[in-house]
């Protein structure tokens, strides 16, 4: 059904909304999957924090006009399914190649992230970006390693006492 100037305004604003929050961009080819497939994969996209949307290419050029997302305007052709990132910049990445694992049809054409292009093989890439508890765990853990280290140092020679000590008493008691 065609939109009239009205909803593609909607549309436009929208999109021009959502591109100017997210984290990432991940354009894939759809054609061949089911109605039943697409709803499935729109409601692990609501799971995982990702916008996903089919639009008109042009309508989506216009809406990444003054966003990070600007550089991949002119790759938009054919039918292409859309994917922002909200809460993670890896959750499209992971959405789509989990995704095209079980749908051979689902293909990543392109990927986007910090104002940079990339091909779609790179959602590869994307989706092994940490998650945000877990770069904050990987954080915290280099943090403490240098403490925990002190602390096994500061013990050791003490240790080292009581050793000696318990051999020495056995050595007598044997």
């Amino acid at each position: 059904m065609a939109l009239n100037l009205t909803q593609k305004q909607e549309v436009v604003a929208e999109l021009a909304e959502v591109a100017g929050k997210a984290h990432s961009l991940v354009a894939a080819e759809y054609v061949g999957l089911t109605v039943s497939q697409l709803t499935d994969m729109r409601k692990k996209a609501r799971e995982s924090g990702v916008f996903l949307k089919v639009a008109k290419n042009t309508l989506v050029s216009r809406a990444v006009e003054n966003t990070d997302y600007a550089i991949v305007a002119d790759e938009l052709t054919g039918p292409l399914l859309y994917a922002f990132s909200q809460e993670d910049p890896g959750a499209a990445g992971r959405l789509i190649k989990e995704f095209a694992k079980s749908n051979d049809k689902l293909k990543p054409r392109l990927v986007s992230l910090g104002g940079q292009l990339y091909p779609g093989s790179h959602v590869e890439v994307l989706a092994s970006l940490p998650t945000r508890d877990q770069a904050l765990s990987m954080l915290l853990s280099v943090m403490v390693q240098p403490a925990t280290q002190l602390v096994r140092l500061l013990s050791e020679p003490a240790s080292q006492v009581t050793r000696v000590i318990n051999a020495a008493g056995q050595a007598k008691a044997a």
